[in-house]
């Protein structure tokens, strides 16, 4: 092997993680027996080149949850939004939502009332998705939904047409930041 860069980065706890690395190799070429004929007409011995821009992916993604604490920005989460109906009464407009939501490409899904409605509120928050809508009556009625954020303020009574602003918004300039 010959000359190596490795590239180390700080995780939010200021811990280094090994990520990218670069390095040359005189070695496999050799026991390869690869060659090339050069602008002379010589038969010359390649040089192998070996990088890993982001390491492993399993090291990558290891950095990434560090970093976010599993909290991933929205643009990133597994899940963007839970649609949590506040009964059984309520699931087919939380299912309308979800699949309104999904059709505009977020990643959406939907846990049915066979819990307390705080319970799953719990859950999703200790699951760390981006946002839990909550339907009920009311919003049933006037098409609207309760969107509780993480790490924000509650909002009842929020159009559907309004959270789709929000979370594109949201999306748009996390990712392109």
């Amino acid at each position: 092997y010959g000359p190596k860069i490795d590239i180390d980065v700080r995780d939010a706890i200021g811990r280094k993680w090994q990520l990218s690395t670069i390095q040359l190799d005189f070695n496999l070429p050799e026991r390869f027996g690869l060659e090339y004929i050069a602008t002379d007409n010589a038969r010359k011995r390649p040089i192998m080149l070996h990088r890993a821009l982001f390491g492993s992916i399993e090291r990558f993604f290891g950095v990434l949850l560090e970093h976010y604490g599993g909290a991933f920005p929205t643009w990133l989460a597994p899940i963007q939004v839970r649609v949590l109906p506040v009964a059984t009464a309520h699931e087919q407009y939380a299912a309308q939502v979800a699949e309104t939501l999904g059709k505009l490409g977020y990643r959406v899904d939907q846990l049915v009332a066979d819990e307390q409605l705080g319970k799953r509120i719990r859950a999703s928050k200790l699951e760390r998705v981006p946002y839990v809508l909550v339907v009920g009556d009311d919003d049933l009625a006037n098409s609207t939904v309760g969107v509780n954020p993480r790490g924000g303020e509650v909002r009842r009574d929020v159009l559907l047409t309004d959270f789709v602003k929000q979370i594109s918004q949201d999306v748009g300039e996390t990712a392109n930041a």
